[in-house]
């Protein structure tokens, strides 16, 4: 993590120091908390002015537990003079500048990764390919936004060779500001879905404000993407400086996946034109076409994909996705619950299609913040269901807004609820110890609770 003396601060964050903190100027700083519950000793601790709650109120608390430094946007003789403060300001503008002026110090070869779905556990493939090979750190927990990226970005150490940044967006511009403050070496765009459709109102404007990434690549960088988009292909520049690289189901990418198979260790799928096998133990096809980008960029790292392939026997993602475990009556219960989208509740309807059962069971909780685009997506879920070549033997739907995918969708036994208990209790009474079980919905559903009450 970051460890610098109070005048190297001053001067990242364009700030002016007080008597006190120029008194002690070359006292060292370890690390940075926004927070006084989880500030450490000796941290620099950074306040915001929210729309509730002014963080410099806590000022005081945060140097009783053990502040050593904090930033202020109050002017001079409003604060307490024995405390050594740095004038800011802008709070949230002053953490950025530390951590792009730390980052330039640290000077690690910089992953970013963005995308509707599938970007955490992309990072963890990524990651996974690379730690062998290099001194590599992660984005921890969503800790992707403009706050938490560059909170991410202090707890670099010093020797860190490669930094894998995820980055999130609430807008339009969002993923911009963040590829141009970090200049990424590579940039990976996992895919295009229906992610925050309320606030940008098309796919299309999805697209764009996703392929913002590519803003602030290096031009000797390179951006991985899959083809299978065609709102990406209509965007993206493939005649750009940078290099560009892709992957996925169509023929035209770069690297083409293909015979994907589900086995009980997770999938297994080829690499054309390379004829390489390769394994993952995650399920689903849009799992493989994340490792398949993280193969790119490590390849883009300076690995070799035929060599760097077997790395994924030992890979571990974070929990909620598409995570199998077994039921003591011998259930097989897949927890893809961490969040939802339509896309990505499609993707693990067909993952737990492909899967050799008695009997497959479908749990989808509602998918949120999808404002008037509500009721149209989730009838879209059902309509896949409807579509779908594969056989489902019960749907549970939970929530209200799912209440449209159980109206429209054509399975015998379908069963909607407002109580995960009674739910649960209704799952208990059918499954068997054949039966493949989806847990599939919004974080704020928090469907793992059905593991609970079974």
């Amino acid at each position: 993590m970051i460890e610098t003396t109070i005048e190297k601060i001053a001067e990242l964050c364009d700030g002016k120091m007080n008597a006190r903190a120029e008194a002690m100027k070359d006292k060292k700083i370890k690390g940075v908390s926004i927070d006084t519950r989880t500030l450490g000793e000796g941290n620099l601790f950074v306040p915001f002015k929210g729309e509730n709650v002014d963080g410099h109120r806590f000022i005081n608390q945060a140097f009783r537990a053990g502040a050593a430094l904090s930033l202020t946007e109050q002017a001079p003789g409003t604060v307490d003079p024995d405390l050594p403060l740095i004038h800011v300001e802008d709070g949230l503008a002053a953490l950025q500048n530390l951590a792009r002026g730390y980052l330039q110090e640290v000077s690690p070869k910089v992953i970013a990764i963005t995308g509707s779905n599938g970007k955490t556990t992309t990072k963890d493939m990524v990651e996974c390919l690379l730690a062998p090979h290099f001194r590599v750190k992660k984005t921890i927990g969503n800790y992707n936004n403009e706050i938490g990226l560059p909170l991410t970005i202090l707890q670099l150490d010093r020797d860190t060779e490669i930094s894998i940044l995820e980055m999130g967006m609430d807008a339009k511009g969002d993923i911009r500001f963040l590829s141009r403050m970090t200049n990424p070496d590579i940039a990976i765009l996992t895919n295009v879905g229906e992610s925050h459709i309320e606030k940008l109102g098309s796919r299309e404007n999805i697209a764009e404000a996703k392929y913002e990434i590519v803003d602030g690549l290096k031009s000797s960088g390179t951006f991985i993407y899959s083809r299978d988009y065609p709102l990406l292909e209509d965007i993206v520049d493939r005649d750009a400086v940078y290099n560009v690289r892709s992957a996925g189901e169509s023929k035209e990418n770069d690297l083409q996946i293909t015979d994907v198979r589900q086995t009980d260790q997770g999938t297994r799928f080829r690499l054309h034109p390379l004829d390489l096998e390769v394994g993952i133990p995650q399920l689903g096809l849009h799992n493989a076409s994340n490792a398949t980008l993280a193969l790119l960029a490590a390849e883009a790292a300076g690995l070799d994909i035929s060599e760097v392939k077997d790395h994924f026997d030992d890979l571990v993602v974070t929990d909620m996705r598409m995570e199998q475990t077994r039921h003591p009556g011998g259930a097989t219960i897949i927890n893809d619950a961490y969040n939802a989208s339509p896309s990505s509740m499609k993707s693990a309807i067909d993952t737990i299609g492909r899967m050799e059962a008695g009997s497959r069971i479908l749990v989808l909780g509602d998918i949120l913040e999808l404002g008037s685009y509500s009721g149209e997506l989730h009838r879209s879920v059902a309509q896949h269901i409807n579509e779908s070549p594969y056989t489902f033997d019960h749907l549970f739907t939970f929530g209200e807004s799912s209440k449209a995918i159980h109206e429209n969708a054509e399975v015998e036994a379908k069963h909607h609820y407002g109580d995960i208990g009674e739910l649960a209790g209704h799952l208990a009474q059918v499954m068997t110890g054949d039966s493949v079980i989806l847990l599939k919905g919004s974080r704020g559903m928090a469907l793992e609770r059905v593991n609970d009450y079974i």
